[in-house]
């Protein structure tokens, strides 16, 4: 039996429960042919159906990322895709992967990046945490992607630095945590408190 007739869009079904429950099923018995039917209506002509597929494979991607890894080139072309629902959805699923992908992800980060200027703030919240794992990856991919992810810190709006901030910590270290800090220091002042605990939290992890 076809594991794409359990998808919310022929459950006839508005809410994610579905594709969660999908999702669950085919990481814990690692249905890797499952899981491929799934992958190829990412591009099934009805945009629907394509998002719940999508749903499925990053709800995967948390439970077990290894099963999802062989779709990277898959995320990377939805990223480019009229329909916001499906860029977002490609970014969540590369957060996942980016780890066992640095290196495909490194030669792919001006699409990444572009793809993050002109998105939501879903599509940036989770390219940031891509950026970031992939520059975690080696010295390489730290010295070309921090000062990125630093001047993003330096402008993006105030909420987010402390969710952004957290999600660069992975690629921080004693080459760069003073422009790391530095940064944090100069955003501190207009916080509100619950913004800034997060921050000062941070803050003395490097105390």
């Amino acid at each position: 039996m076809s594991v794409l007739s359990r998808i919310a869009f022929y459950q006839e079904r508005r809410d994610e429960v579905p594709n969660q429950e999908l999702a669950h099923e085919l990481a814990s018995t690692k249905n890797t042919e499952g899981i491929m039917e799934i992958a190829e209506h990412l591009w099934d002509k009805n945009t629907d159906i394509r998002s719940d597929c999508l749903k499925v494979v990053y709800e995967i991607g948390y439970i077990d990322p290894e099963l999802i890894a062989p779709y990277v080139e898959d995320f990377l072309k939805l990223l480019i895709s009229k329909q916001n629902r499906l860029v977002w959805g490609a970014m969540i699923a590369l957060t996942t992967i980016a780890s066992q992908n640095a290196p495909k992800l490194f030669e792919k980060r001006t699409k990444i990046i572009k793809a993050m200027d002109q998105g939501s703030v879903i599509t940036i919240d989770n390219g940031i945490k891509v950026l970031a794992a992939v520059a975690a990856f080696n010295v390489e991919f730290q010295k070309e992607l921090f000062p990125y992810l630093r001047e993003h810190l330096r402008k993006c709006r105030t909420k987010e630095v402390p969710q952004h901030a957290e999600s660069i910590l992975v690629c921080v270290n004693e080459t760069n945590k003073e422009e790391f800090l530095s940064v944090l220091r100069q955003r501190l002042p207009d916080m509100i408190p619950s913004q800034a605990v997060r921050i000062r939290k941070i803050l003395k992890q490097f105390a």
